[in-house]
């Protein structure tokens, strides 16, 4: 993903949803103008979500999901069923494809009863519209219902506008009421950026928590210096007005809060991004629990994407150390990535997750909500370093709500 795509997670995520046969990937092709599903009069050809990201005008990005069908059978089919229902947990939007010629059957009902459930928006498409012999009128207030087909193109455009217009307003449109760190500047203050280039950095680029930031404080009409750690006390002294704040990764915090003087904010990306996408006074009760493990507890550390394992990953290395050397126990570790999160989780004393950048909002406080479910803490790595090497108390003070909270929860 290059410096100029909107991030996958920041992107709406539109589900398509019905039996097999009823047309989906046929009319997720149309939609986009692309033969992103492969196409069969075979039931079941689709068997596992297809994502793709794009541009759908007037909408802007967005991601679309295929799924499998709602009435698959067998043991194949229990699993495609459950892979779509992770889908739910991710969709902003959700849309129905009916055959309209088979018209709406048990499976389809249960669907919209789901999404009722969880409140997710939807749209019904009617496909295979061309084969109608006659067409009953939809009544006055289904303006959540169309006919459209794939292989006429009839009802396409039209269902793009309702998508959009259902988006908006639903207030899922990207970055419409969130902020990383823009309501805690004011225009023209100097941020600085610490950012730490090491084995694990991808080369020529910058990360998408880099990234983000960096285009909401330019957006807000911040002023940003970037460095990496070794060169902080250089770039303090090259300006002559002090910064408002300083962010930096969680793995230098240590060396850059020496830097920093007390009365200059202090956070991380990563406790930017746990009130960003999670809920970071859940995260932060979290962190609490790392002082309270015993030998033999189970840790669940689990990542939103799924990359190539270095020697020195700070998932599956570097925090098992890091919490070996801050507990003095040995806990038991289970490690997940992508898609693959457990939904089993209340065998786990604690729950690790990455910030969660390629995770939709809703995703990320999903996983939350079943920790929370499951009674177990989840904290993110951000947080959890901040507080294994003592800093998490400085990295809230941009916070003080919340610095009160992890001062009310430490004290029993």
């Amino acid at each position: 993903m290059g410096l100029n795509d909107t991030p996958f997670g920041e992107r709406i995520h539109i589900g398509f949803f019905g039996k097999r046969n009823a047309g989906k990937s046929s009319l997720v092709n149309a939609l986009t103008g692309q033969e992103l599903s492969v196409v069969s009069p075979v039931k079941g050809t689709t068997t596992d979500p297809v994502k793709k990201a794009m541009e759908l005008l007037p909408l802007g990005p967005v991601v679309l999901i295929d799924t499998p069908g709602l009435d698959d059978e067998g043991e194949l089919g229990a699993l495609r069923m459950k892979k779509t229902g992770t889908v739910l947990e991710t969709a902003n939007i959700a849309v129905l494809v009916v055959d309209a010629v088979q018209g709406m059957e048990e499976a389809d009902r249960k669907l919209l009863a789901v999404l009722e459930e969880k409140k997710i928006p939807r749209l019904i498409a009617w496909n295979k519209s061309d084969l109608l012999p006659e067409r009953p009128v939809l009544s006055a207030g289904r303006e959540e219902e169309i006919y459209v087909s794939s292989l006429s193109k009839e009802g396409i455009p039209e269902l793009k506008e309702k998508i959009g217009s259902l988006a908006k307003r639903a207030g899922t449109a990207a970055g419409d009421r969130r902020h990383l760190v823009s309501d805690l500047l004011l225009p023209g203050e100097l941020t600085v950026l610490v950012i730490p280039v090491d084995e694990a950095a991808p080369r020529g680029r910058l990360i998408l928590p880099q990234q983000q930031v960096i285009r909401e404080i330019l957006d807000s009409h911040g002023v940003l210096s970037v460095c990496q750690d070794s060169e902080l006390k250089e770039v303090f002294a090259s300006h002559s007005s002090r910064p408002r704040m300083v962010i930096t990764d969680s793995q230098v915090f240590g060396r850059v809060e020496k830097e920093v003087p007390p009365d200059i904010l202090l956070t991380s990306f990563s406790i930017l991004f746990a009130r960003y996408k999670g809920e970071l006074v859940e995260l932060v009760k979290g962190a609490v629990k790392l002082d309270h493990l015993k030998s033999g507890d189970q840790i669940l550390i689990s990542e939103g994407c799924t990359h190539h394992r270095q020697c020195n990953d700070i998932g599956s290395v570097k925090l098992p150390a890091w919490i070996e050397n801050y507990t003095g126990i040995r806990p038991e570790y289970t490690f997940s990535s992508g898609a693959d999160f457990p939904e089993n989780l209340a065998d786990f004393s604690l729950i690790i997750h990455c910030g969660g950048c390629m995770l939709t909002e809703k995703e990320m406080k999903h996983r939350i909500e079943m920790a929370r479910r499951a009674g177990v803490p989840v904290v993110n790595y951000g947080v959890a370093i901040a507080q294994m090497h003592g800093m998490l108390r400085r990295s809230l003070e941009p916070f003080p709500e919340v610095l009160k909270l992890l001062e009310r929860a430490e004290q029993g």
